[in-house]
């Protein structure tokens, strides 16, 4: 089975029943060594959902780690929009941490299965390959997993780490945004609201709103191009061009600058235009057609594959930090679209970026504002009462207590 692999999730799940958008899927039933735990699990993401069964089975590795593993895996019974016509993959391989393990942190993560038995370092790294690929294109573009370690053949020049700020997703902080060299000058914390992640599994680079824009005004503000549909950016539309122009050239530059792991200092990752203006579709035999790589967010700044793809990205649990280093595979007409650059100071912003309140998901903001609202009800009415006469108190009964046990948040979205 081909999976995908998620940073910004934590279940591993599989197709546990024919489907028709899938070519295999596992029929636990035809295996020996699979348990089932007989607990229903869901799984909602930003895009999608699933609904299975959690079990356990045994699984080997094909190289690197010799021996045989038992590790919790859901069969996918019931999904929407999740698996998707055309897909070539048939389930997830969620690499978060258990945190956002779903029904509970209870269930051991793949990874924290591995690093128990298998005694292997607590860290893993992702190298995403494709830069100025068709997206809808035949075949994989490659690309590497490692598990318990760095692969130096994987990049080039130096890793530069910024610190896990909570252990959920991979959250990091985000200290400012260039376009063409331009600072966006915007407050740091508008950057990390109310989280930035790095997560392998969202297609895009997702900004907050106000990020957003503000990077598709400086975009099209420093770009070659004086007239452009609204619909591209929003993504609601493709741009065209003949097959023999390249429109990277007409685009500038994209800079994220992330605090060090020595706080006084920033490094930045920038990614050409090949990255986020991406070849879709073909016309006929004259016309490309592309997409804007970067779309709006409620709730987060996703580093997402659109970024990925020009980096090696260390995910260094045991010393909570993720790495960045140059992708020797983040090249395009064999000139490299992606550079790293440091150290930086970061005098000119403020010493904490990230919202001292972690509320970790913006109905959780809903939900304060709205205990503050019940609260200032109840006060009224508490005076009311202590204002009329006795007489006309209504003497409460047990029927009459509201047990609002639906007021619990029980469910983390991505």
């Amino acid at each position: 089975l081909n999976i995908l692999v998620d940073t910004g999730s934590s279940n591993f799940a599989v197709a546990g029943v024919p489907d028709p958008d899938v070519t295999s899927y596992f029929n636990p039933e035809l295996s020996s060594t699979y348990r089932s735990q007989g607990i229903e699990v869901t799984v909602k993401y930003s895009q999608g959902s699933w609904t299975g069964v959690l079990g356990t089975d045994v699984i080997t590795m094909p190289k690197g780690l010799y021996g045989s593993y038992t590790i919790n895996i859901a069969t996918i019974l019931e999904s929407e929009n999740f698996f998707l016509p055309g897909v070539k993959w048939h389930g997830i391989l969620g690499l978060a941490y258990d945190a956002l393990a779903k029904p509970s942190s209870s269930v051991e993560t793949f990874f924290d299965s591995l690093v128990r038995q298998a005694k292997i370092p607590n860290i893993f790294s992702l190298q995403m390959c494709g830069a100025g690929l068709p997206v809808s294109g035949s075949g994989t573009n490659g690309g590497s997993l490692v598990l318990g370690g760095i692969e130096p053949s994987l990049y080039t020049g130096d890793i530069w780490y910024t610190p896990i700020k909570e252990e959920w997703y991979y959250q990091v902080e985000i200290l400012k945004l260039e376009v063409g060299g331009q600072n966006l000058e915007l407050d740091c914390r508008e950057y990390n609201a109310d989280k930035a992640i790095v997560d392998s599994g969202t297609t895009l680079l997702r900004l907050p709103e106000k990020v957003f824009s503000a990077v598709v005004q400086a975009i099209a503000r420093t770009s070659l191009i004086q007239e452009f549909s609204s619909g591209f950016w929003t993504g609601s539309q493709l741009a065209c061009w003949d097959r023999t122009e390249k429109p990277w050239s007409l685009f500038p530059k994209l800079s994220i600058y992330l605090r060090d792991e020595n706080s006084s200092r920033s490094f930045r990752i920038s990614i050409l235009p090949q990255l986020y203006i991406q070849p879709i579709l073909v016309i006929g035999d004259n016309l490309q057609c592309y997409r804007f790589g970067i779309s709006s967010s409620t709730n987060a700044l996703v580093i997402g594959a659109t970024v990925m793809e020009g980096f090696y990205v260390i995910f260094d649990r045991a010393q909570r930090r993720v790495g960045f280093a140059v992708s020797p595979c983040a090249e395009a007409d064999g000139s490299p679209v992606s550079e790293i650059e440091g150290p930086f100071t970061t005098a000119d912003v403020a010493s904490n970026c990230v919202s001292s309140v972690s509320f970790h998901e913006p109905v959780l903001w809903i939900a304060s504002y709205a205990l503050m609202s019940l609260c200032g009800v109840i006060l009224l009415v508490l005076i009311v009462l202590l204002l009329i006469p006795p007489r006309c108190q209504h003497r409460y009964t047990d029927n009459d207590v509201v047990n609002d046990e639906s007021s619990l948040v029980r469910h983390r979205w991505k």
